[in-house]
């Protein structure tokens, strides 16, 4: 339960964390007058945040993994550079809050198809009853949290 409580909190903070980071690099693409040059920063001071994580407490370098890897397990990466990209280039043209909320409602849909079929070596959670309606609910928020007038 203690890890569930802070596993909660943690991604509780890296939500919270994403229309931060969207701003700050929606600002720093205008500053800059290049959302790709922003972008190409920010995975700079990630990288380096990534490495020195590695280096102190993420176990060192594992060259050779304990079994096979599927080629599109890197895809992730891939992922990453579309969503810094298109938040950096949509966020001051959009809004902070609509490029979030719908990056949001991607996120559920996802989720959902994720966890209803494992996909991707997922564990699997059907979709109930209850489950259904939060999603729907969910998504009339963001709806109605983006509608203007």
């Amino acid at each position: 339960m203690a890890n569930q409580v802070f596993f909660a909190c943690l991604m509780l903070a890296t939500g919270i964390g994403i229309p931060i980071m969207a701003a700050l690099s929606s600002k720093l693409g205008a500053t800059y007058g290049s959302p790709s040059f922003a972008a190409s920063v920010l995975f700079l001071v990630a990288l380096c945040i990534s490495v020195a994580f590695l280096l102190t407490a993420g176990g060192g370098l594992k060259l050779s993994p304990k079994a096979p890897i599927p080629f599109y397990f890197y895809l992730g990466g891939v992922f990453v550079a579309f969503y810094v990209l298109s938040v950096t280039w949509v966020a001051p043209q959009f809004g902070v809050g609509n490029a979030v909320a719908f990056v949001l409602l991607g996120q559920l849909i996802s989720m959902a198809a994720i966890d209803q079929f494992g996909l991707l070596g997922a564990q699997t959670h059907v979709i109930s009853l209850q489950r259904a309606i939060g999603l729907v609910l969910m998504s009339v928020g963001v709806f109605l949290a983006v509608r203007h007038g």
